[in-house]
Parts: C-alpha cells; sequence; structure tokens
C-alpha cells in the first residue's frame, strides 16, 4: 500500500469514527409498563397458582405457603426478602426478581383481600 493510498484510508476510517461518535445514542429499548388494573393483576395473581392455589389457597396438606389473607405489608416484605436474596428459597427469589415494586405491592393487596 502506497503512503498516499494508507493516509486516505486513515482519513476515511478517522472520518467515520468522528461521524459515529456525534450520532446521538439509541433510545433505551421502551418495556412494557405493568399492567395494574384488576384484569392485569388477576393474570398475575394466576401465574402464582401452580404453586400458591387459586387465588392463593394451596391444597390441602400442601407445604406451600397459602397466600389467601394474609395482611398486604408481610406479603410485600416477604417478596422484598426473596427479590433481596435475604430469604432463602428454592425457586421465589428468582420469581420475585421478575417484578417491580408495583407489581408486588398490587399482588399483596390482591392476595390480601382474598378470604383465607
Amino acid at each position: 500500500m502506497t503512503l498516499r493510498a494508507a493516509t486516505a484510508l486513515a482519513c476515511a476510517l478517522a472520518g467515520a469514527n468522528l461521524a459515529a461518535a456525534q450520532q446521538p445514542a439509541p433510545p433505551a429499548p421502551a418495556f412494557a409498563a405493568p399492567n395494574l388494573a384488576e384484569k392485569g393483576v388477576e393474570s398475575m395473581a394466576a401465574s402464582c397458582a401452580s404453586c400458591h392455589g387459586t387465588r392463593g389457597k394451596p391444597v390441602s396438606g400442601s407445604a406451600v405457603a397459602s397466600l389467601a389473607g394474609r395482611p398486604k405489608d408481610e406479603l410485600v416484605q416477604v417478596m422484598n426478602q426473596f427479590r433481596s436474596g435475604q430469604r432463602p428459597a428454592t425457586i421465589m427469589h428468582q420469581i420475585a426478581k421478575g417484578y417491580g415494586d408495583a407489581e408486588i405491592a398490587a399482588l399483596a393487596d390482591y392476595f390480601a383481600k382474598q378470604p383465607r
């Protein structure tokens, strides 16, 4: 490669890098907002049913905790402990990490209102 070709290539690459550096950063990905409407919360709660039973009532004799009728503040505290890893769990620590504060509060409210 000649000195002239090498210089031209270096200038072209420098210009491309400068142009790329001046481009605005792409926008952050937009995730769906949590659906905290009544139907959305019921839908989230349905995913809890596979372990905790329909409306938070596990089958009789189950070792899984009942969620129905427990105080909202207690449920929020337990979910936050799972989410932070402070409370030992087999699977709940992973599940809890998928929920935001508003979703945890909505689920806790839902289960607290269910009859025992």
